[in-house]
């Protein structure tokens, strides 16, 4: 890929992958894993609500729970929030003082957009609480996969067997979710790149690949923006 990475990392870096339904995350992110463990970096691979067995749990509850009594916004956050204060304290932080990558598939920019733009939280005390949670921590570089939002839940729909709780959701909320994560996207320009996910998997795949580990071979700072139309 024209960049020699990096064997040896004298820290660990924080990577968060993002994005609306159906956008190939949860793919994606394996994809990258097994890139940067072939390319001999130590890899640690996790996702939001989960990644201990307390946060597992709550994801559980958030999204598989066949209870009929509605969750309201304020509790689906304050769940959300407590799943990361356990992912954040029992496995993010000790990998990152290992000096390993954690790949994390979705993290606070999920709060924001889902629960901030999507249901119609405060931002202000969503960000406060979401602080409180992490401890401060920050994703060193989050790739945002975008996709419309027709094409995200159609994919979601033909997933047998994997709908969840948010899946049942109006289109309305998902475009809302799908313009709160492109708001975000402006906000940070340093860290968010925004990703075409409306493609191959194939294709999708050799840019993350590229712009991660050409990011690690580099100086790391931020890849570049990727070509993409909002």
């Amino acid at each position: 890929m024209g960049v020699t990475p990096k064997r040896r990392q004298a820290g660990g870096l924080f990577i968060t992958l993002e994005g609306p339904e159906g956008s190939g995350k949860s793919t994606q992110i394996r994809h990258l894993a097994a890139t940067l463990r072939r390319l001999g970096y130590r890899v640690v691979q996790t996702r939001e609500p989960g990644g201990t067995v307390v946060a597992e749990a709550i994801r559980n509850t958030l999204l598989l729970s066949s209870s009929r009594e509605p969750i309201t916004p304020e509790a689906e956050s304050l769940l959300i929030l407590a799943a990361r204060s356990q992912h954040v304290a029992h496995l993010i932080a000790p990998a990152l003082r290992r000096g390993a990558i954690v790949l994390c598939d979705r993290f606070s920019d999920s709060t924001f957009a889902y629960q901030g733009f999507g249901r119609g939280l405060d931002l202000a005390w969503l960000r406060a609480a979401d602080a409180v949670a992490t401890k401060g921590r920050h994703p060193d570089l989050t790739l945002l996969l975008d996709v419309p939002v027709a094409v995200g839940l159609a994919r979601r729909r033909s997933a047998r067997g994997r709908q969840n709780r948010l899946d049942r959701e109006s289109e309305r909320f998902h475009r809302l979710v799908r313009t709160g994560f492109l708001k975000l996207a402006e906000e940070s320009p340093r860290r968010i790149t925004v990703i075409d996910a409306d493609r191959s998997e194939r294709e999708i795949r050799a840019e993350i690949a590229a712009l991660v580990v050409g990011w690690l071979g580099g100086t790391r700072r931020r890849p570049g923006r990727s070509q993409h139309a909002f």
